[in-house]
């Protein structure tokens, strides 16, 4: 956008970012005619910072407190429809870039690529188009759907942190005898050897 061509109104910009650091920087270095109206730092403050704040484009990490950017992103699609999103995550993973546009998100990039790319994205996204990072796209692809179900899925999650098969079952209100079930399912899908190594290798994927 040059000084010749100016928007009539600057592209209003909710973000989301746990960092504080890299969610200041990000403000300070997107353009003029991109003006951040919100910054929150945990997941379960956006849906609300939307509807107060009314952006254009919500720029979204994955991996922040309370809520999963992808979550919000659901959330964003029913509750804010005039607000699209546009997932900034670190972590360009095949199964995290499936889930954000089940989710409904417009764009999908990695941090690690210039600004100026980015500007450019929110304009993009703004304007109507799906923009996504092409060597993930393209990783995807080859990679293909997750093989987990969504029961199997939470079972996984839950097992972290070396909760036992009582715990999760617990947890998730489901019998011993299911839980060991599902495990067994996710460990066989994976190709690992125990449920630590399939937890680690689904949020690998970006499965979970």
């Amino acid at each position: 956008m040059t000084d010749e061509t100016p928007r009539a109104h600057p592209v209003r910009v909710l973000l989301a970012e746990d960092q504080g650091m890299m969610r200041g920087a990000l403000a300070l270095l997107l353009e003029d005619d991109i003006e951040v109206v919100a910054q929150v730092s945990a997941g379960d403050e956006i849906v609300a910072a939307a509807l107060t704040h009314r952006p254009d484009i919500a720029l979204l990490d994955i991996e922040l407190p309370g809520l999963s950017g992808l979550d919000a992103a659901a959330e964003l699609r029913e509750r804010a429809p005039g607000c699209r999103v546009l997932i900034l995550t670190t972590f360009g993973r095949p199964g995290y870039l499936r889930r954000a546009m089940e989710a409904g998100a417009a764009g999908f990039l990695v941090k690690d690529g210039p600004v100026e790319e980015l500007a450019g994205a929110i304009r993009r996204v703004l304007g109507g188009e799906t923009v996504v990072d092409p060597a993930l796209a393209a990783a995807a692809l080859s990679a293909g759907p997750s093989p987990l179900t969504a029961r199997e899925c939470d079972v996984l999650r839950a097992s972290a942190d070396g909760a036992t098969v009582a715990d999760i079952a617990g947890a998730l209100h489901l019998s011993e005898s299911t839980v060991r079930n599902y495990l067994s399912a996710a460990i066989g899908k994976t190709g690992t050897r125990n449920r630590a190594e399939a937890l680690r290798a689904a949020r690998g994927q970006g499965w979970l």
